[in-house]
């Protein structure tokens, strides 16, 4: 039994999908690199290599199939009491929530269970580029739960701004914690400098977030130029993507690689990173491509100008634009040098802004003042 002294506060993460992205990659590392100070336990509505992973950690896991549904209906009143039932059972001193729909009711549950709640918004549902009713709809809700949580962690400036300026919570209750990557082997540094053909790579799953029909048009417009695209991830609109690379003639020029758990071994092999996006957060993969110290060309949405560093790490894009990303990858893909250069200001501007260990001391300092205050509330009654 854990005496007074060695007692390990206990957290409850709470993720909509157990499967792959950059919430879910936040969260196992959250699990993994706090174990020392927190006994952790995982709850997510579905299975996948979040929980996979979870589990070959030794970490308690629980699958709660109402809270995968992405859209609300009535079973999210029995996913409801399940997840009470579930903080009940855990006795969490702290419930930490992840993504829409796990925020939404795991903030709703940990409040009627009398346990305090940290939201993590990984990029805002309401932001610029998602369809205007789904953001209204959105806002009315993060409105709401915002009163749950005791704090909210942004995972960029951005963010934190537009939830003041949309009215989800309170100044004092928002705090920006940027995203982190941890570091990996030396060996996996690209050499943006070297080798024939420039080789492009975009790393996103083919949904409506992202916009890989923006990046091949841009490049069709570049058949001049020596060039070839990897495109990493899976998602229902691949075929589409697929069939838009044919139309437009560059079918030898495109790979389609699917999920993929080599991604440093891939950025490695290649000279420029692209992500054409209609809404993010910050992403994970933006400063993966840092670490491994290629350029960056990257659409100019939420955080995205806060870890591309305009002219010198990259170049961030307007959204949607085509000429403008057209002639950003025109520049690096006729210049060695200029990636090169980019290349390792990326890198630099990653180790001194964006490392995993930053990242999770911060989170955990949001942490220990949520449970610190809770402790001196309970102590006053």
């Amino acid at each position: 039994m854990e005496t007074q002294q060695s007692y390990r506060p206990r957290i409850l993460h709470l993720i909509t999908s157990g499967d792959t992205g950059g919430a879910q990659t936040h969260v196992l590392w959250c699990c993994e690199g706090m174990r020392d100070a927190f006994s952790v336990a995982l709850g997510a509505g579905t299975d996948g290599a979040l929980i996979e992973q979870a589990r070959k950690l030794g970490l308690p896991v629980y699958v709660i199939p109402q809270l995968g549904r992405n859209r609300p209906d009535v079973g999210d009143l029995w996913g409801l009491r399940r997840l009470v039932g579930l903080v009940k059972e855990v006795r969490p001193d702290l419930v930490s929530c992840h993504s829409t729909k796990a925020g939404f009711l795991g903030r709703l549950a940990a409040r009627l269970a009398g346990v305090p709640a940290v939201f993590t918004a990984h990029g805002w549902a309401f932001s610029e580029g998602i369809p205007q009713l789904r953001r209204w709809v959105m806002l009315q809700a993060e409105r709401l739960a915002a009163r749950w949580a005791a704090r909210i962690i942004c995972v960029s400036e951005y963010d934190r701004q537009l939830a003041l300026a949309c009215g989800v919570g309170r100044p004092e209750q928002l705090v920006t914690v940027r995203n982190g990557v941890p570091p990996v082997d030396e060996s996996l540094r690209a050499r943006p400098e070297y080798g024939r053909p420039a080789r492009l790579v975009m790393v996103a799953r083919f949904a409506a977030q992202k916009d890989h029909a923006l990046v091949l048009r841009a490049l069709a417009g570049l058949g001049e130029l020596e060039w070839e695209l990897w495109l990493v991830g899976g998602g229902e609109l691949e075929e589409k993507a697929r069939r838009e690379a044919e139309s437009l003639g560059l079918g030898g020029r495109v790979r389609f690689f699917g999920v993929r758990h080599d991604v440093p071994e891939l950025l490695a092999q290649c000279h420029v990173f692209v992500l054409a996006s209609n809404w993010e957060g910050l992403p994970l993969t933006i400063l993966e491509a840092m670490r491994a110290g290629l350029p960056v060309v990257a659409s100019d949405v939420g955080g995205v100008r806060e870890a591309v560093a305009d002219g010198e790490t990259g170049f961030v894009v307007p959204r949607g634009d085509e000429v403008f990303l057209r002639e950003r990858l025109r520049l690096l893909l006729a210049s060695p040098e200029l990636r090169a250069r980019m290349g390792a200001a990326g890198y630099a501007r990653w180790r001194q802004q964006f490392t995993l260990e930053r990242m999770l001391a911060r989170t955990q300092a949001v942490y220990r003042e949520v449970l610190e205050a809770s402790r001196r509330g309970r102590r006053a009654k």
